[in-house]
């Protein structure tokens, strides 16, 4: 990408593109049935962000409760919820970003930073729901956090790993608009 310069069509969408692709992963995440689930049979037990569903050992009726109603499962909630929205925030500032001819690198190194704040946010969201699900709600049988959970983690990790590139991708201003002489190894015979 610094060889072509963000000019290079190809190029420079990539960044914008993970972005999108992080928001998707935080969409999965916030609808996903599978925060938490039976890992074993009887599967009695299935949880997600914002409730969490049991039935009897003997199988039957799911019978659902919210975890709205627990002051951790709000404050969970609340911190996924706004770390997500920065994401979506960073996703259209860098669409704006690098639709301008002429890209603006202070904004670029805004947006990293943004990313950095929506990773904290989704972290203490992420970090709060085992530690209080696990000590406060009884569960039977083995259990697991599952495959939603991990896409929030996912999320979470790539707001960090793209708050880096949106952060260091300044330092290479020159080599990415062109400005800098290119430099020849060659020896003469």
């Amino acid at each position: 990408m610094v060889k072509y310069g963000l000019d290079y069509t190809r190029c420079r969408w990539i960044l914008p593109l993970l972005l999108g692709i992080g928001v998707i992963f935080g969409i999965i995440a916030l609808a996903g049935w599978g925060w938490l689930e039976s890992q074993t049979l009887p599967y009695v037990l299935q949880a997600s962000l914002w409730q969490i569903c049991r039935r009897g050992d003997q199988g039957g009726e799911w019978s659902c409760e919210s975890l709205m109603g627990y002051a951790w499962g709000r404050a969970a909630a609340a911190t996924y919820l706004v770390g997500f929205l920065l994401l979506v925030i960073c996703f259209a500032l860098a669409i704006i970003a690098f639709a301008i001819d002429t890209l603006r690198f202070n904004f670029i190194r805004g947006i990293g930073g943004l990313l950095f704040v929506a990773a904290v946010f989704s972290i203490m969201g992420l970090v709060i729901y085992p530690v209080k699900f696990s000590s406060e709600i009884e569960m039977t049988g083995i259990n697991m956090f599952s495959w939603a959970y991990g896409f929030g983690w996912t999320t979470a990790i790539m707001e960090i790993c793209l708050g880096f590139f949106f952060c260091c991708l300044p330092n290479y201003e020159d080599q990415i608009l062109g400005n800098v002489k290119p430099t020849y190894f060659y020896s003469s015979p």
